[in-house]
């Protein structure tokens, strides 16, 4: 069960993972050792999973980003299994999800250029023995970043 503390530390955790035990016990109105124990508590409970870096696509040359649904034509438990796997298997494919609706998963893609987003789409997607069609949204602008969780 999450205190308000605890709720008010995930949200500064979420904003700045990088925070210090210092800035947080200010930001809370605790000693560094009780928000110590406080993270350490909330990662073994599983509310933060781990801490990582937000890289900027662009910088990197990834200046594509697309939006890819996937419709199977055939949904078996090996199908699904392969296709997972192939989705696990490719960098450029940063989030994956199944759906409800008409599309079995939609796929979060950054490539570094349209020939990149062709090649995954026509020559690794598109064959899998699984895979009926695929409908590609490429972004055009992004209105709001990824942003934290509303706690």
């Amino acid at each position: 069960m999450l205190d308000p503390t605890d709720v008010k530390l995930l949200a500064l955790l979420q904003k700045n993972a990088q925070s210090t035990a210092q800035d947080l016990s200010e930001a809370l109105n605790l000693s560094p050792s009780q928000v110590g124990r406080r993270r350490q508590r909330l990662e073994a409970e599983g509310y933060i999973q781990n801490y990582i870096a937000r890289l900027t696509p662009e910088k990197l040359g990834l200046v594509v980003q697309c939006f890819v649904q996937v419709y199977l034509n055939s949904h078996g438990p090996e199908n699904a299994a392969s296709f997972a796997r192939l989705v696990a298997g490719r960098a450029e494919i940063t989030s994956a999800w199944t759906l409800t609706g008409e599309a079995d998963y939609l796929l979060r893609v950054f490539c570094h250029d349209l020939q990149e987003l062709n090649a995954l789409l026509h020559d690794i997607l598109l064959p899998h023995p699984a895979v009926g069609r695929v409908h590609s949204q490429i972004v055009m602008a992004q209105l709001k970043a990824d942003g934290p969780l509303p706690v």
